[in-house]
């Protein structure tokens, strides 16, 4: 496979990722600023996914469906999810042959759906959940596509890997949320609010109420979020299924002078795998995502030499 058409099904298969995750953020905070106004604040959302500076965040701060309408759909946000959408089928486009038709025409339906007039109407009249839930829809229908129509062959391969690792950096992002400028007690339910709408963001809600019986704590939330292999938002989950599918490119030798790529995902698969709840709390779990996420960029970079050419 031609390193072009690599880079270009790993692209679309992060950007797909990456609108997943920022629409299902937005969803569960708008549901949250409805039910507890004088304790919410959009800032942590505009902080992780738009470039504005602290003045623009602010103003924009006090409007939910404006934030809404500028992370959906505003064209001159770089960030937004029409742009982000759109890049993916521009990514799917130059490589038709290498994904099944049924694949390109949920990406171009997701695309189209976009791009429709009515969206942002929607947004500032009307229920905004209704209409993230049609975009979150359109997503999971590539999934669901992706999984039954694609050969289990290096496109598959490069696509879960662009999957997997965007996921990965998302999940660390959305718990470290909460630390940022912010002081949390992992004893107390003066918390418990947040860790809720924030597995709710994730789809983590239900299995932590199936797995834990003592409520919404700090240190169940790390160990799910973080170090749960069953759960398929949990980093290790993700970084688990990077291991797996850089090693089926490996073993076909389809990856040349692969060696420094598979020693720094093992060793942040060892670093994951070898925590516990409380190691990652006492030592500042702040820095410990930080540090996750450091390790992510860094195999991302060294992915873009090792299999995509670039300097």
């Amino acid at each position: 496979m031609l390193s072009r058409v690599a880079d270009s099904l790993y692209w679309m298969s992060r950007y797909i990722e990456r609108s997943d995750g920022m629409l299902r953020m937005l969803k569960v905070n708008y549901a949250y600023s409805q039910d507890s106004i004088m304790e919410f604040s959009w800032q942590p959302v505009l902080h992780l996914f738009t470039y504005l500076d602290e003045t623009a965040a602010k103003k924009l701060e006090t409007n939910p469906r404006a934030i809404l309408q500028y992370i959906v759909t505003d064209k001159g946000n770089s960030n937004s999810v029409v742009n982000i959408v759109t890049r993916a089928r521009e990514n799917a486009r130059s490589v038709q042959d290498n994904i099944t038709k049924e694949l390109w025409q949920s990406l171009n339906d997701y695309y189209h759906t976009t791009k429709e007039e009515w969206l942002a109407h929607w947004l500032q009249k009307d229920d905004p959940i209704t209409i993230l839930d049609v975009l979150i829809k359109q997503g999971l229908l590539y999934y669901g596509t992706a999984e039954i129509t694609m050969s289990r062959g290096e496109g598959y391969s490069f696509m879960n890997i662009g999957k997997f690792l965007e996921r990965a950096i998302l999940s660390a992002d959305l718990l470290n949320m909460r630390v940022i400028n912010n002081e949390y007690d992992n004893d107390t339910v003066a918390d418990a609010p947040y860790w809720k709408y924030l597995l709710l963001s994730i789809a983590g809600y239900e299995l932590y109420l199936k797995t834990y019986r003592s409520g919404f704590e700090a240190r169940n939330v790390v160990e799910q979020v973080v170090l749960n292999n069953h759960f398929p938002r949990s980093i290790i989950y993700s970084v688990t299924r990077l291991q797996r599918y850089f090693d089926r490119l490996k073993q076909e030798g389809k990856v040349n002078n692969y060696q420094q790529l598979d020693f720094m995902i093992g060793k942040l698969l060892s670093k994951v795998r070898y925590s516990t709840p409380e190691s990652i709390i006492s030592q500042d779990l702040h820095q410990y995502l930080l540090d996750i996420k450091k390790d992510l960029y860094a195999i991302a970079n060294a992915l873009n030499q090792c299999c995509f050419a670039y300097s």
